[in-house]
């Protein structure tokens, strides 16, 4: 019942009509922008307790991201909300044709416990700026960063307008029953599945942001120093607790030494030699994904790393060298701390090892080779990624993030999150004073002409 009389709430202040005021969703950002600014301490500490994450970490990979999505958005919403005129055919003179953004009413936002600030503000974001009331379901494996969020927000917004609801199991299955007009998931595949299936009885437009195994591509062109750099960077931010982060490396046999130990500088460089000790090194959210992740170390084919503290919940960062598509690490998307080098003899290998996949949320390759890297832009399909490097193209408001296929659905950041969450009306406006017959009974010959040579 309090999840039923909270929908009222949200379709009593929806139809209000509040919300379609421009001025009003500037006002609405504003509020949650000040209300970062004042929770930032107790988030930052709310993400060291869940996760492990250093203050610098947090604000990077979190609240700095949500700050930026939230200015850009407050800077750019008003040309993203105006009507976009169109052109006419001429078999329609004389009128005019424009384009009207409208909110969908009523949206759920279901966020995960891996960067759990960041994956639930920004959708919020283009949500509010769209002109949707909201509700917000952070997650309980999170469960300090879900309280703050939930006690920030309940200060920022009336209740009608966004809600959090804290809460585990039983409170997402009791919002999936109702019916929403837009559900925005990001999380595992198997729970969008539910999502889209539970959605699917509302006929309710849904928007996942799941995941997959991530590859990394290095060729021999690469300058394997700086590739291994950038591949720490990523592989190990937030433990390897990161959607997008490198699942796996396919590298040509003839730079795979080099790699290997660039790799291991590079982790001692960034993590120091007791990784486990770094203050700044964070941690596996619980018990279950802790052993989990252990369980896919083959120490056979250890390179460096495999150490971990069960009573912290750490593992070191780890790189598993000469794996194979068989290992139990290939089987699953990793979500930690571990790195499996897979050796290839040659770029052609690693496009046909790719191309025979699942599509991946993320791509990366490494080379100055131009053909190579139009061929996989090209040729293979992923969400998205980048070129000599990794993770960053998610850190931006001027490009859509996203999967496809097995990866998600849809799209958000900047524009595209304006868009997510409106319903774009397409208009005709007529004028009177001209009324060709030509589209009216009864028709004739000369009718018929007069069609094919205006609407061609």
């Amino acid at each position: 019942m309090q999840t039923e009389a909270l929908m009222e709430k949200q379709r009593s202040f929806f139809d209000s009509g509040k919300t379609l005021d421009i001025s009003v969703r500037i006002r609405a950002l504003e509020a949650l922008e000040q209300a970062v600014l004042a929770y930032e301490e107790r988030l930052h500490a709310a993400l060291q307790e869940d996760l492990g994450k250093s203050r610098a970490e947090a604000y990077m990979c979190e609240t700095g991201l949500t700050l930026s999505e939230l200015r850009y958005m407050k800077k750019h919403m008003r040309s993203f909300s105006r009507i976009r005129r169109v052109r006419t055919p001429l078999a329609q003179f004389h009128a005019g044709s424009f384009t009207v953004q409208e909110p969908y009413g009523v949206v759920l936002i279901m966020s995960p416990w891996n960067y759990p600030v960041l994956l639930t503000l920004e959708p919020l974001i283009g949500a509010v700026a769209a002109g949707n009331c909201c509700v917000v379901k952070p997650s309980a494996y999170a469960p300090a960063t879900s309280h703050v969020l939930a006690r920030m927000l309940s200060e920022a917004f009336e209740e009608g307008y966004v809600a959090a609801v804290e809460g585990g199991r039983q409170e997402n299955q009791d919002l999936l029953e109702q019916r929403f007009d837009y559900i925005f998931f990001t999380g595992g595949v198997k729970v969008g599945k539910l999502v889209m299936e539970k959605a699917s009885a509302h006929l309710t437009p849904v928007t996942l942001e799941l995941g997959g195994k991530s590859p990394c591509i290095i060729d021999h062109t690469a300058n394997i120093r700086i590739a291994a750099r950038r591949l720490v960077f990523g592989k190990y931010l937030n433990c390897g607790q990161t959607c997008v982060a490198p699942d796996y490396v396919l590298v040509e046999e003839c730079v795979q030494k080099e790699l290997l130990h660039c790799i291991r500088q590079e982790i001692i460089r960034q993590y120091k030699e007791q990784p486990l000790q770094n203050p700044s090194y964070g941690k596996m959210i619980n018990r279950k994904h802790f052993d989990r992740v252990l369980r896919l170390i083959d120490r056979n084919k250890l390179v460096c790393g495999g150490e971990y503290d069960e009573e912290t919940l750490q593992i070191a960062p780890t790189v598993l060298g000469d794996v194979t598509e068989e290992d139990a690490v290939m089987q699953e998307e990793i979500f930690g701390p571990i790195l499996p080098v897979l050796t290839v003899s040659s770029v052609e290998e690693a496009y046909t090892f790719v191309k025979k996949r699942p599509k991946p949320l993320a791509l990366y390759l490494f080379t100055c080779d131009k053909k190579t890297e139009e061929r996989f832009l090209r040729e293979l399909s992923f969400g998205g990624g980048c070129v000599n490097d990794t993770v960053i193209h998610l850190a931006t408001s001027e490009m859509g993030f996203g999967g496809v296929g097995n990866s998600g659905m849809g799209s958000y950041h900047g524009r595209k999150s304006f868009e997510t969450f409106s319903h774009e009306k397409s208009m005709v406006k007529k004028y009177n004073w001209l009324d060709l017959p030509m589209r009216y009974q009864p028709y004739n010959t000369m009718k018929e002409k007069l069609v094919r040579m205006f609407v061609r």
